[in-house]
Parts: structure tokens; C-alpha cells; sequence
């Protein structure tokens, strides 16, 4: 019944992959930031307005396609990034500094092309479609969703998602049982010093120096805190201190991230970090102060889900990595993973111009939406076998 299930999806997945192209077009061209979803939302929810829809998360929305009983949920996330556009295409963001820079309109696209093929089926099983807001964000969406109580309520038993990955060629789909993607959490440093002229710093307590000899510190924390076999990874994005080259200021202030696969690495960094920064600060005479921003868990597949997949990926003739794909990226799907089986399948994409995720010039083509839609429709079948 699976393999006539997966052929009935798939022959229609081709049927609407053109409209499922002009809408994922009208998506790229009007991106909404994280907590500013509700366009974008709108705008899914009325492409598929047979569907009854539930608000979630604020921003996010749940419909149920399918009949009574246990069910599995497809998560596409809605939100866009903070990025500039440079792809120059006819439907290019409309929104200045905003952009679908991680593929997330291929992902609603491709969850669009599955729920519309799914509609004209008897389904075995209830498809619970999530459009997620926030996963480009800490606190992320999925936490918000799962405290909903949704899983339980609608009885979803497995989750599927979808991501576009650069990383992987171009047609190959990877899963892979086990960590795919690292825990993450975000965090914020702020130095006080005392301020003073930029001739006189003996007068003064210097905190841009301070918070450079921090940085520099912290950076090293994984490799010697660390066992080298688990994969860490501490990252600094901002920096930010003074109002002019000749002062001194009385403050600076830097945010980054840590990633970890292992809770223990996780919670010995969180605490390292603190600890240093503190250090470093009393030492130089000034002080430090450390908030962490706890994000989600590492992202786990679950070992019969990724199997069953990749035998549904192959038997429609899919290439399926032949080593999975594993990253210190982070996606809040992981969220799911402690309520319901969940499997993230990554479609390759390659290199597009040249550049990868979260780049101004990074768009996927029509191919990457077909796989993506393909991916789901194989990881809803997988997830059927076991109910």
C-alpha cells in the first residue's frame, strides 16, 4: 500500500510542480523577518484555503489533511533573514534588506506540492502540515509549537523536514540515523570599564581591550576544554564599543554562539565562558557580565525513519547520500525530536552561484523544490510503514 501511496504522491507532485513554482516565486519576493510572519503565512494558507487552519506560535499556522487517528506532521518554516538580496532574478525580495536566503520559500513551496498531490488520495494516515514561524531566531518557533501541545493533540507520531543544503551535490538527499545537526545557544558579553580621553588611557579602564583580550580567550575554550573528537564550535558575529577614535568609552559589548553536539560540552562551555570572561575583566580592573541564551538540542534522526526513507528515496530512484551529511548548523526542528520520531532530510543542492546559505546571491532552482517535495512525500511514506 506504501509503494502505491509514495507513486500517487510523487506522479502528482509533477502535475503541480509549475504552480508550486509561481507560488514559491511570490513567497522569494515578499520575505517577512522572524515574528513578522503573518504575510507569509497568510499568503500559504489561502494557496490551500480547502484546508482548515489553526493559528500556532503567533505567527505559525496547523491544518490536518487525512483521517482520524495517529498522524505525521511536515514542518516548512516561514521566516526570512535580515540579508540583501544580489540575485537580480524578475521576483527578487521587494523587501530592502530582507531575503529568503535559507531556502525557507522552497521549503513552504515544496510542503505546498505535497499537500495538494496528498488532497486528491486516501491518505492511511493524517498529514498535519506546521507552518513554523521563527527558525531563524532564539527562542526558536518549534519550542513554541510543541508547547502548544499540537503533537499530542493531533497524535502526530513522526515529524518530516525538509533544508536545502549547498554542502551536499546537487539531487542527492541525505538523512543519516543519529546528531545531524549541533545544539545551539547564543550569548551576549558586555565589558564596563571607565572611560577617558584616548591620549590619557591610565586614567581610564580601558573596555574594548578588555573585551579583545576576552574574545580571544573564549575563542580558545573549545580546544582545550573540549574532548578534540566532539565537534564545538564557539563563533563571534558582533562586536560593538565607542563613539569616536580619540575616547575611550565606558562600555563595549560583543554576541556569539556556541555549538555542541553533547549536553555535557554544552553546559561546560556555557559555564567556561562565564568564568573567563569574568576572569579576563577583574584582571584588567574592569567587569563583565555574561547573559546565555539557550537555544534548542542537538538535531537527532531517528534511526528506523532514516532508514525506511532512504529505502523509499532509492526505490523512486533517488540518489541517497552515501555519508550523511552532519554539520554544527542548527535548526529547531530538533525540538520535535523529543515528543515525536523526527527526521530532517537534507537536499543537495550545490554551490549555487558559487555560494551557499544565508549569501544575498543563494537561489535554488526549480530542481531543489521537486526534491524537496519528493524528500517530504518519501519521509511521510517512511513514517506510515511504522503506524
Amino acid at each position: 500500500m506504501t509503494t502505491e501511496l509514495l507513486r500517487g504522491l510523487l506522479s502528482g507532485i509533477t502535475d503541480v510542480l509549475p504552480d508550486a513554482a509561481a507560488l514559491r516565486r511570490v513567497l522569494h519576493a515578499e520575505p517577512r523577518l522572524s515574528g513578522q510572519e503573518g504575510d507569509t503565512r497568510d499568503a500559504m494558507t489561502s494557496s490551500l484555503g480547502w484546508l482548515d487552519w489553526t493559528p500556532v506560535a503567533a505567527t505559525g499556522a496547523w491544518g490536518r489533511l487525512g483521517p482520524e487517528g495517529p498522524a505525521v506532521g511536515l514542518r516548512a518554516e516561514l521566516d526570512a533573514l535580515p540579508v540583501a538580496e544580489s540575485t537580480g532574478v524578475p521576483f527578487e525580495s521587494r523587501i530592502p534588506g530582507v531575503m529568503h536566503a535559507c531556502g525557507h520559500d522552497v521549503h513552504l513551496a515544496a510542503l505546498w506540492s505535497v499537500l495538494t498531490a496528498a488532497r486528491r488520495l486516501t491518505l492511511p494516515a493524517a498529514m498535519v502540515p506546521i507552518l513554523q514561524p521563527r527558525e531563524e531566531i532564539t527562542p526558536p518557533g518549534a519550542a513554541d509549537v510543541v508547547a502548544s501541545g499540537l503533537l499530542d493533540h493531533q497524535s502526530i507520531e513522526a515529524m518530516i523536514g525538509v533544508h536545502v543544503q549547498p554542502a551536499i551535490d546537487a539531487g542527492v538527499v541525505s538523512t543519516g540515523a543519529g546528531a545531524v545537526n549541533a545544539a545551539y545557544d547564543s550569548f551576549e558579553i558586555v565589558v564596563s570599564g571607565t572611560p577617558a580621553h584616548g591620549a590619557y588611557p591610565h586614567l581610564g579602564v580601558d573596555p574594548i581591550t578588555t573585551l579583545a583580550a576576552i574574545i580571544g580567550e573564549v575563542s580558545s575554550l573549545p580546544s582545550r576544554l573540549i574532548n578534540p573528537t566532539h565537534a564545538t564550535v564557539v563563533s563571534f558575529g558582533q562586536i560593538q564599543g565607542g563613539t569616536a577614535p580619540n575616547v575611550i568609552p565606558d562600555s563595549a559589548v560583543c554576541r556569539g554562539s556556541i555549538r555542541a553536539f553533547h549536553e555535557s560540552d554544552r553546559s561546560l562551555l556555557q559555564e567556561a565562558i562565564a568564568r573567563t570572561a569574568e576572569g579576563v575583566a577583574t584582571g584588567r580592573g574592569a567587569a563583565a557580565s555574561v547573559q546565555i541564551i539557550t537555544g534548542g538540542p542537538a538535531l537527532i534522526n531517528d534511526p528506523g525513519l532514516a532508514r525506511r526513507t532512504d529505502h523509499h528515496l532509492t526505490s523512486v530512484g533517488l540518489t541517497v547520500a552515501e555519508t550523511p551529511f552532519r554539520s554544527c548548523g542548527s535548526d529547531d526542528f530538533s525540538e520535535y525530536g523529543a515528543s515525536a520520531a523526527s527526521l530532517m532530510c537534507f537536499v543537495g543542492t550545490g554551490r549555487v552561484n558559487g555560494v551557499g546559505l544565508h549569501h544575498g546571491a543563494y537561489l535554488p532552482g526549480r530542481d531543489a523544490l521537486e526534491l524537496a517535495a519528493r524528500a517530504f512525500a518519501c519521509g511521510y511514506a517512511a513514517a506510515v510503514d511504522a503506524l
